[in-house]
């Protein structure tokens, strides 16, 4: 048989990173910068809709699929877009500003986050260290290894019906002769709390010679769809010992949920995302022992928290039918795993918990947030949100609660924008308008020169523009302004934030009558929401006492302009609060207590979860919140009741 001749080695330069990287000819540019560590938006995965991953290729030559996200005149310049180009020689490639994932946004300062958190919990951490000290065995007694350590562990802590994971077995012998019949144990509640009368059975999973009690510690992570946040927790003093946080490597493969099970489809496709996240986890965990001088052989335990696709896809659990109708978990509650072998690097004995999911897009980030804000503890009545890509809604208290998700597109983390980025450095989040000239002030993150536009920003800029009457309560611009800043573009009408020469990019930001349309869609869809499973429950109104809002987006956003623009009610702004990420919040907590952990799996199965996608009155309701702040004024008396004040009195500076 003939053999195919092998594809040749090309090398591939990427600035600024300056990183190199060797490929086989053909290969894709963008999968070759993921290889390389280079971190390029491409919030559709590579479908090449979205535009986001454009690169300049300075030397070399590349096959590319021209798609209409790319410009006659970006082509011209040698700009591809990167999922669409095949490597076919030696290449040298520049990723530019606006294309590049930037580290700095993930250590910004937030909100400050409110006390209202879970209370009454008793510090019951279910990994637990013990030191025994044994005798040694003689020929009167000559019981095994296992009844020895077993009787000990009795008649020292009253520890009985242990289970005993094979693993402790194999070393036992050596372990216990190692450290001269001294030696630790850590056992690992894995049960939910057992009926009553019945008592808890724990596992033990590790042994270790001489007394280690000291050094005793556990993980806690929230695998966000955009970032990954971990904490290194030491159980004996519940406290925080380190925390890191870094970009979900899934995000290369696509920024939202659903553009990422799509590309489970592909073949591998499934085995790649589950590498990307638990790669992202490993370095987190280097990074967290870094920090902290703590080694690895005493970190014994990993709670995580995850929306159910990021879960199963970490579990290496098939996502599709997550978003296919009936929208079908694989499960609500899995059981723990050992975390070594899904590729995470600890020690053999740890295992991994993942909090339950309630349904496909109500998942265990949520539950983990209701119960690190102590909702299901208070007879409060609560609106809970956690506002992103995926929306997520609940309402209740301590008697019941009723949940929901709806998709509100990724304009809150700035896809679908014209020139939307992630939050990062340079992106545009503080917005001021003077009225009597219609000029812009700006605030970016990190004080940069600005190079896009963040969801946060949006947020403040449409509400800016909206009560400077520069548009309407539809979305559209007014062209008889006495400004250059409104515009016809290839988009229709649009605002100029920014001139070229004063940005990062080398040309004009904008905001455009279609960005400002997708965050209307986006928050529609959210008040929508609301508005529909409040009904469903049997509230009239805005009738919550407290409305709970978390998330990295969420402690961003300003209260007033979040209202203004009508994607949260219309109320007081002394009932909102933040809570940072609910998701690691609840992580934490429930590593620090078996009470909470308990509260989780009970939390979760007390929610009722409500389906809008096939939902008529959510669909009605959609459509009546796409106005600024909405359709119906009564809904919004105090914006109406502002932006009535400012038509009056137009000289009122805005600041946003």
């Amino acid at each position: 048989m003939r053999k195919t001749a092998a594809k040749r080695k090309v090398n591939v330069h990427f600035d600024p990173d300056n990183v190199d990287i060797a490929v086989e000819q053909g290969e894709n540019l963008l999968q070759a910068a993921i290889a390389a560590g280079v971190r390029i938006h491409a919030s559709c995965g590579g479908a090449g809709t979205c535009g986001t991953c454009k690169v300049l290729i300075e030397e070399g030559e590349v096959e590319t699929t021209r798609t209409k996200r790319l410009s006659e005149e970006e082509y011209e310049q040698g700009i591809r877009q990167a999922c669409q180009s095949r490597v076919l020689t030696d290449l040298s490639v520049y990723v530019p500003v606006e294309s590049r994932l930037e580290r700095a946004v993930l250590t910004r300062e937030e909100k400050k986050v409110s006390q209202v958190l879970a209370t009454g919990w008793r510090f019951t951490p279910p990994l637990s260290k013990f030191y025994v000290e044994l005798p040694p065995p003689t020929l009167e007694d000559n019981t095994s290894d296992l009844s020895r350590l077993l009787r000990g562990l009795r008649q020292r802590y009253h520890l009985s019906n242990l289970s005993v994971d094979f693993s402790v077995v194999k070393k036992l012998a050596k372990t216990l002769r190692e450290g001269d019949w001294r030696v630790t144990v850590t056992t690992l509640v894995t049960a939910v709390k057992p009926r009553a009368g019945d008592r808890r059975r724990p596992r033990l999973i590790n042994i270790e010679p001489g007394d280690t009690r000291e050094k005793h510690y556990s993980l806690a992570f929230d695998i966000g769809t955009t970032t990954v946040c971990g904490q290194l927790l030491d159980l004996n003093r519940g406290n925080v010992v380190a925390e890191s946080i870094a970009y979900n490597g899934q995000i290369s493969y696509g920024q939202d949920v659903i553009t990422r099970i799509a590309y489970c489809q592909r073949p591998g496709g499934l085995k790649r995302l589950q590498q990307a996240v638990v790669s992202t986890i490993n370095d987190i965990i280097a990074e967290l022992l870094a920090q902290s001088q703590v080694e690895l052989e005493h970190v014994g335990h990993l709670m995580v928290a995850g929306n159910t696709t990021m879960t199963q896809i970490l579990l290496g659990l098939e996502p599709k039918y997550i978003r296919l109708a009936p929208y079908t978990p694989v499960a609500n509650f899995f059981p723990p795993v050992n975390a070594s072998s899904l590729g995470i690097k600890v020690n053999e004995h740890v295992y991994l918990f993942t909090f339950p999911a309630v349904a496909s897009y109500v998942g265990g980030d949520i539950v983990s947030g209701v119960v690190g804000a102590g909702v299901h503890q208070r007879k409060t009545l609560t609106l809970f949100m956690d506002i992103g890509t995926n929306g997520e809604i609940v309402i209740g208290n301590s008697d019941w609660m009723a949940t929901a998700s709806c998709s509100a597109g990724p304009a809150f983390e700035g896809g679908g924008i014209k020139h939307g980025i992630v939050a990062s450095e340079g992106a545009i989040e503080e917005f001021n308008i003077n009225p009597s000239n219609l000029e812009p002030e700006l605030g970016t993150i990190g004080g940069a020169k600005p190079k896009g536009i963040c969801g946060s920003g949006l947020i403040n800029i449409v509400a800016g523009l909206l009560e400077a009457r520069v548009i309407a309560q539809n979305g559209k611009f007014n062209p008889d302004l006495p400004t250059k800043r409104v515009r016809r573009g290839s988009d229709g009408y649009e605002y100029v934030l920014a001139w070229a020469p004063e940005t990062q990019t080398g040309k004009d930001i904008v905001i455009t009558e279609v960005d400002i349309d997708n965050l209307m869609r986006a928050k529609a869809a959210m008040y929508a929401g609301c508005q529909t499973l409040s009904k469903s429950v049997g509230l009239g109104g805005c009738e919550f006492e407290q409305v709970i809002i978390a998330g990295a987006f969420g402690s961003h956003i300003n209260i007033e302009r979040a209202i203004t623009i009508g994607l949260l009610p219309d109320l007081p702004p002394e009932r909102f609060v933040f809570i940072g990420n609910g998701s690691l919040l609840g992580a934490r907590l429930t590593s620090f207590s078996t009470d909470l952990l308990d509260d989780a799996r009970r939390v979760a199965q007390m929610m009722t979860n409500f389906e809008l996608s096939e939902n008529v009155e959510f669909m009605n309701n959609y459509v009546a919140a796409l106005f600024l702040p909405h359709t119906d004024a009564n809904a919004f008396p105090t914006v109406s009741k502002r932006l009535a004040e400012l038509a009056s009195n137009p000289e009122q500076r805005i600041n946003v």
